[in-house]
């Protein structure tokens, strides 16, 4: 439902489902897209945010003590991107506009479209996806990017670690940290999450996602040819000479800065 935004429960009592249309948890990246129209000016706008992590403690009222599938489909929930609109008042304060026809949530298990490069390839399909052109959600979004025709993009930084590894990772697994325990827990009541089972998961995950906050009805895409990796950043810029740039950082140890 557009722009309903249940209350937060500061004791951690809100359900999965009214987590999913609430805002998540630690935001790492902002940007405001002014909406205008007539007598508006600069006073009403789009916020869009991302929500890089989840505190457990803050997430639930038992914090980790006990775990369960509702406790999963929460955190992943609490994940992601939001979209609010906000209006600046007669006396100068902003309020968030509810409801909102732009009000929207992208969370752990949001469509996504795979787009550039990597779309289709052996290495992206699964047995959910066997086309590899579309990856359930976004996860660790970090900074954020505005690029010139207005759209959001958002880095998936430390994805690595919500992938439960094989007893023994390969190569390709331990090059991007996946271990034999993870983090997040998600895998005992999401298998997706367990590379052991299906690994060519994690690879869907490490890209930058660009999100077009003006239209509702957008499904948000995986931009591949940025590449792959913990995205720190998506930084653009317009060169004197008309070029679109995008910087981005890794943010893995002895990593590098890239230019696009």
């Amino acid at each position: 439902v557009p722009g309903h935004m249940p209350a937060f429960k500061r004791d951690g009592s809100n359900t999965a489902a009214e987590q999913a249309l609430q805002m998540g948890m630690h935001h790492d990246g902002i940007h405001y897209y002014p909406l205008g129209g007539a007598g508006q000016g600069n006073r009403r706008g789009l916020l869009v945010q991302n929500h890089e992590y989840v505190d457990d403690g803050l997430l639930f009222p038992d914090g980790g003590e006990t775990w369960s599938a509702e406790k999963v489909r929460k955190s992943q929930a609490a994940h992601g991107v939001s979209v609010i609109e906000v209006m600046q008042g007669d006396n100068g304060s902003w309020q968030m506009v509810r409801p909102s026809p732009f009000a929207r949530r992208f969370t752990a298990y949001s469509p996504f479209a795979v787009g550039g490069p990597a779309a289709g390839h052996a290495l992206m399909r699964t047995a959910a996806d066997p086309a590899g052109r579309t990856v359930l959600g976004t996860i660790n979004n970090c900074a954020s990017g505005q690029t010139p025709w207005g759209t959001y993009l958002s880095g998936e930084e430390n994805w690595a670690n919500y992938f439960n590894g094989p007893a023994q990772p390969d190569a390709h697994q331990r090059r991007w940290g996946i271990r034999p325990t993870d983090y997040y827990r998600w895998h005992q009541h999401d298998e997706r999450f367990d590379a052991g089972k299906h690994p060519n998961e994690p690879n869907r995950f490490g890209w930058v996602v660009e999100i077009d906050p003006m239209d509702p009805t957008s499904t948000p895409i995986k931009r591949t040819a940025l590449g792959r990796m913990k995205h720190e950043n998506a930084e653009v810029v317009v060169n004197a000479d008309g070029h679109v740039v995008v910087y981005m950082g890794d943010d893995e140890k002895g990593e590098h800065i890239y230019k696009f």
